[in-house]
C-alpha cells in the first residue's frame, strides 16, 4: 500500500543486533576514569603540611616549636639542621596552611612535570634552607614556619616554563617587579605575622634556580645536535 514501509523481521533483528554490537564494543573501548598520583613531591608536601598542622593543633604548639619552625639555635644541634628543611611543614594555623596549599597545588604539578620530581624536590629544599639561614641570621629572636617561601619560588620559576635559548621571558620580568616591590612595600609599611623576607628570599631563589636550570636544559639540548 502506498505509504507504508514493509521491513522483513530478520532483517530487523538483524540490524537491531549489529546495532548492539557497536554500542557494546564502543563501551568497552572507553577508559575507566581513576585517580592519580600525579605530581609525588607536591602531594607529599601537602601531606606532611596537614599532619603537621593537626599536630601542633593536637599539641598546643609544642610539636610545631620542636619539629616544624627554625629559628635561632645552636648549630651543634642536630634538631636546628633537621628544622631547616622541615619548618617549611609548619603552620600557624589552617587557614595559613590552606592559603599555602592552595599555590602549591596550583602550581607544583605543572612544574613537577616539567622539571621532574627529583629537581622539585631539590629546589623545595634549597628554598627551604636558605631561608632558614638566612632568617637565623637576620632574625634570631623569630621563628619562622610556613612554605611560603616554597610558594613564591614556584611562582618565580613557573615565569619561565616557556623560556627559549638567549631570551628573558616578559612574564618573568613583570613578576619579579610586581612581586619583589610588593614585599618590600609591606615589609615596610605592614605590621604583622608574615615574612616578607621569606617570600622575597624564596622568590629570588625560585628565579635563580629556574633561570639556571633552563639555561642547562638549553645547553643539553646543544650538545646533542
Amino acid at each position: 500500500m502506498k505509504g507504508n514501509i514493509w521491513i522483513r523481521t530478520s532483517d530487523a533483528k538483524m540490524s537491531e543486533d549489529t546495532c548492539g554490537g557497536r554500542v557494546q564494543g564502543l563501551s568497552m573501548n572507553k577508559k575507566k576514569l581513576r585517580v592519580t598520583f600525579n605530581a609525588p613531591v607536591v602531594l607529599s608536601i601537602v601531606a606532611v603540611s596537614f599532619v603537621a598542622t593537626l599536630l601542633n593543633f593536637i599539641t598546643g604548639g609544642a610539636s610545631g616549636r620542636l619539629l616544624f619552625s627554625t629559628y635561632h639555635s645552636a648549630l651543634l644541634s642536630p634538631m636546628t639542621w633537621l628544622r631547616a628543611f622541615t619548618h617549611i611543614f609548619g603552620h600557624a594555623d589552617w587557614a595559613h596552611l590552606v592559603g599555602n596549599m592552595s599555590y602549591l597545588l596550583l602550581l607544583g604539578p605543572m612544574l613537577e612535570e616539567k622539571y621532574g620530581s627529583r629537581t622539585l624536590a631539590a629546589v623545595v629544599a634549597i628554598t627551604a634552607v636558605i631561608t632558614s639561614l638566612v632568617n637565623y641570621i637576620f632574625f634570631p629572636s623569630v621563628a619562622l614556619c610556613g612554605a611560603s617561601g616554597v610558594v613564591f619560588a614556584f611562582i618565580m620559576l613557573s615565569s619561565f616554563t616557556s623560556f627559549k635559548e638567549g631570551e628573558i621571558p616578559l612574564t618573568f620580568i613583570l613578576v619579579a617587579v610586581f612581586f619583589i616591590g610588593q614585599q618590600v612595600i609591606e615589609g615596610i609599611t605592614v605590621r604583622d605575622n608574615i615574612s616578607n623576607l621569606s617570600h622575597i628570599v624564596g622568590g629570588i631563589v625560585g628565579g635563580l634556580l629556574g633561570f639556571g636550570m633552563n639555561i642547562q636544559s638549553q645547553f643539553d639540548k646543544w650538545k646533542t645536535t
